[in-house]
């Protein structure tokens, strides 16, 4: 079993910390967006290249995959070379891969600058992660750091929809990517002032072939799902050994991992339970979140049809719940533990996804999406920074990195995974006559209830419960 406690990585000045979680979360911020921007300018994007929709989707899970299946090699990467190097390595990384989707002349190329966005991506987010728990030591302090780490990220997955829409219709879609870049390279240089020198570590082999498989099996799963759904995609039967390949992925995944000398995952991280409750809940917690944004878009774009500005700006009110659920946060993480908070925004996004299935069956306007928005809003703020919690119990400075890693990598393929089959499969072109809206809500509905049966198992130490 893993300690209860932390040594945690204290800086000379109090505030220091603070400065340097500032930093670290215009990062998160600018990859949280690179999440979600896409979105509204996916139209413009096939415009410009003859892109069609399945083509397109390359464009979003393309990133998220291929980030959330390489994080758990950045968090192993990290805790064996040092969370400040790899930090630095991962941001330049993702830096010069927007800059390439920026300036790509071809969509292909475009496609490759989002596969190496998501690979910086998990390279510079679980160091990051590791870097701040390391910094605040366990209890009211580091509650509130992962608050406003949770709160960014959840408010440029937001953002993301509403600088989408700005920005393509003001500039054009290639600054949703440029527009960034400044602000990376102000990240490289206050992380090399402000994150501590990493300490000598020990040099061991890395395990390339989980990393190879844990990505490949989304993707494939991803590639699988969308080509069943097209009419006009690969035949039928090659869609299906596609997604035979992914389960084929997965189960050497395991037994690579069982075998390996280091691999991604040490077999002891499985032995704390409710860090394996934490990760289950929140990729299941994740797929729901992601599910609702789409459907706030296709409701607010295809169903009553806003323009891409007037969508973005109508999800304003979800970013301001946010703001306003993730600053009260603390206060319940400390008086009634992680495990509270994280059931809590579970329910509270049940109920989201209830109130958006009854909006579009009753086809109401778009203020109407106003209520559900807030329950997402709280969802996120509680669920997620109580998971988030409780899946960094207990880390050490060996198995920071690690902990981070697979926190990310549930969270980030737990979305990209619901919208496949949420989304997939409430929109479906065989479901004719059922709303997608309401089927895709119920499926969202479902994974919340295991869930909260998952989050109810989780136990907390009683010296980190606050």
């Amino acid at each position: 079993m893993f300690p209860t406690t932390i040594p945690s990585r204290r800086v000379d000045a109090p505030g220091r910390a603070w400065v340097t979680l500032a930093c670290l979360s215009m990062l998160q911020f600018l990859i949280a967006v690179d999440v979600t921007v896409v979105n509204v300018a996916l139209p413009s994007i096939g415009a410009e290249f003859g892109a069609d929709a399945r083509q397109l989707t390359w464009v979003v899970v393309g990133y998220t995959i291929t980030g959330g299946g390489l994080l758990m090699l950045g968090g192993r990467l990290g805790d064996m070379l040092g969370q400040r190097r790899l930090l630095l390595t991962g941001t330049t990384v993702f830096g010069l891969a927007s800059l390439m989707a920026g300036l790509a002349p071809t969509f292909h190329l475009l496609v490759a600058a989002r596969l190496l966005q998501g690979a910086g991506e998990a390279l510079a987010l679980p160091a990051a992660m590791a870097v701040i728990v390391l910094l605040f030591p366990e209890g009211h302090g580091r509650s509130r750091a992962l608050s406003v780490w949770a709160a960014v990220a959840s408010c440029g997955l937001v953002l993301g929809f509403i600088l989408s829409g700005v920005i393509t219709e003001l500039l054009g879609w290639r600054w949703i990517f440029l527009v960034s870049v400044p602000f990376i390279v102000f990240v490289l240089i206050a992380t090399s002032i402000l994150v501590p020198a990493d300490r000598p570590r020990k040099r061991i082999t890395l395990d390339l072939p989980g990393s190879l498989l844990l990505t490949a099996a989304p993707l494939l799963f991803v590639f699988g799902i969308v080509e069943l759904g097209e009419v006009d995609g690969i035949p039928r039967w090659a869609a299906a050994a596609v997604l035979v390949g992914s389960v084929v992925a997965a189960i050497l995944f395991v037994a690579v991992e069982r075998r390996a000398a280091n691999p991604l995952v040490p077999l002891k991280y499985f032995r704390n339970r409710s860090r394996v409750m934490a990760n289950l809940a929140t990729a299941l917690l994740s797929a729901a979140l992601s599910t609702s944004f789409l459907l706030f878009t296709f409701y607010l774009q295809n169903r009553l049809g806003l323009s891409p500005l007037i969508t973005g700006l109508t999800l304003v009110p979800l970013a301001v719940a946010l703001v306003a659920a993730v600053t009260i946060v603390p206060q319940f993480l400390g008086r009634w533990g992680a495990r509270f908070c994280a059931v809590a925004g579970i329910g509270f996004t049940a109920l989201g996804m209830v109130a958006i299935a009854i909006s579009a069956q009753l086809e109401a306007p778009a203020p109407a999406m106003v209520p559900a928005m807030v329950l997402i809003a709280a969802g996120m703020a509680f669920g997620l920074v109580g998971l988030q919690y409780a899946a960094v119990t207990g880390v050490t400075e060996e198995d920071a990195g690690t902990a981070s890693g697979v926190q990310r990598a549930a969270d980030q393929l737990g979305g990209s995974t619901g919208i496949t089959i949420y989304i997939g499969v409430g929109f479906s072109a065989a479901l004719t006559g059922a709303d997608p809206f309401l089927i895709s809500s119920a499926l969202a509905v479902a994974g919340l209830i295991g869930a909260g049966v998952i989050a109810m198992r989780i136990t907390m130490p009683i010296q980190a419960a606050a």
